[in-house]
């Protein structure tokens, strides 16, 4: 073994054994309590009681898909936007949508909770010009709002980067070919960032599946997520065993979606172009 693959794997080893610690291990142990009981003895029962939640599994894919298509139709042209714009106006742009993420996670979302709750500056500047108050707290719009407000920097951010190495050469000989403004997006733009959308929607789409902190402060006793039953397993319940095959399938649902996505993203970076 020569120096330069020493040198490499001693680089790499901390990276190892982080992922062994954290990763490995820990999923080593949801699939332990998985298929075991209280007393450790093997039992599939637990596997088999997941189908009591399919509607709550069902309805958590279906918000976190809404969640992010919305994302995606609003990051999108935000995103090519920014890549057209001059080297200030990309900063100050991007200084913009990483702001919010300055702060924490729970922070963003109390807020957004005061502002949506029956008494908050949306309806109380409502009641103020005689207009009726609207029911947007513990409601699914809610929290789709608030993933696609959390979130939505992870989708902005891949297609920024993207589109910021598109070459514009492309795009200039469309255009000089006769291609519209909307041929060009869809012959061009569109094909070259499909990596940034894949990229994106596996960002976005993967933690709002997941969560449990958005959906219990803005869907209230309304809205449950996996997340939210999961949670409730570890914290309250004190059934391991339950929350820990609802994990397992959640993490077998996320390997499915990104494997679905990786088929649409190219295997070169740089993408290419529809005829």
């Amino acid at each position: 073994m020569n120096k330069s693959s020493l040198t490499k794997k001693a680089i790499a080893s901390p990276y190892m054994l982080w992922s062994v610690i954290f990763i490995i291990v820990p999923l080593i142990f949801v699939v332990y309590y998985s298929v075991t009981d209280a007393d450790g003895a093997f039992t599939l029962d637990y596997v088999r009681n997941i189908g009591h939640y399919r509607d709550i599994m069902l309805n958590s894919i279906w918000l976190g898909f809404v969640a992010t298509v919305i994302s995606l139709v609003i990051a999108y042209p935000l995103a090519y936007i920014m890549a057209r714009s001059s080297l200030n106006v990309q900063r100050t742009m991007m200084m913009l949508v990483m702001l919010p993420m300055w702060m924490n996670l729970l922070i963003r979302t109390y807020s957004l909770m005061i502002i949506l709750q029956d008494t908050g500056i949306i309806n109380t500047a409502l009641s103020a010009i005689g207009l009726p108050r609207l029911k947007m707290i513990n409601t699914d719009g809610a929290v789709i709002l608030g993933m696609v407000y959390n979130y939505i920097p992870y989708m902005i951010l891949p297609l920024y980067s993207i589109m910021a190495k598109l070459d514009h050469g492309l795009i200039e000989a469309a255009e000089d070919l006769g291609a519209n403004k909307l041929q060009v997006l869809r012959k061009v733009v569109l094909p070259l960032s499909l990596p940034g959308i894949a990229s994106g929607f596996t960002m976005v789409f993967v933690p709002s599946v997941s969560t449990f902190y958005i959906s219990k402060k803005l869907g209230g006793n309304t809205v449950s997520l996996i997340g939210d039953i999961i949670e409730m397993q570890f914290k309250s319940s004190n059934n391991y065993n339950l929350g820990a095959a609802l994990s397992l399938v959640l993490m077998l649902m996320i390997v499915v979606c990104m494997a679905v996505m990786n088929r649409f993203a190219s295997d070169d970076d740089d993408g290419g172009v529809l005829i």
